[in-house]
Order: structure tokens, then C-alpha cells, then sequence
């Protein structure tokens, strides 16, 4: 399996903090509680934290390729 790759808009961003709490190694929040992007890429065999996270993302702010 291959790498996925992960990128975020701020400006869909609500900061409810859900994929901070799914996937804490990925994402965090700058100091006014938007998402931050750790990683640009997540290895294939953690991949389904960073899909549940831009599932649960109520802003629609996290894509993953």
C-alpha cells in the first residue's frame, strides 16, 4: 500500500478539534484553534485514522488523496 497524502483548509476550518483527538500525530491546533498539519504524507498502515478524521471534520477542512 501507498503513502496518503493529507492537506487542509484553513478556511473551511471550524475548529471543533475532532482530528485532534482522532489522529493527534497528524493534526493539532495553532493558538486561535485552527487546524494545523503535522505531516503532509501518512504511511498506508496508519491511513484510516487520518479518513476517520477528515470523516468526523464538521467544516469538510481535511482532504486526503
Amino acid at each position: 500500500m501507498a503513502d496518503i497524502h493529507i492537506s487542509v483548509d484553513k478556511g473551511r476550518c471550524i475548529m471543533s478539534g475532532n482530528c485532534t483527538f482522532v489522529a493527534a500525530d497528524v493534526f493539532d491546533q495553532d493558538d486561535d484553534g485552527f487546524v494545523e498539519l503535522l505531516t503532509s504524507s501518512v504511511a498506508a498502515e496508519n491511513a484510516e485514522n487520518v479518513r476517520d478524521a477528515a470523516r468526523r471534520c464538521p467544516g469538510a477542512a481535511i482532504v486526503v488523496d
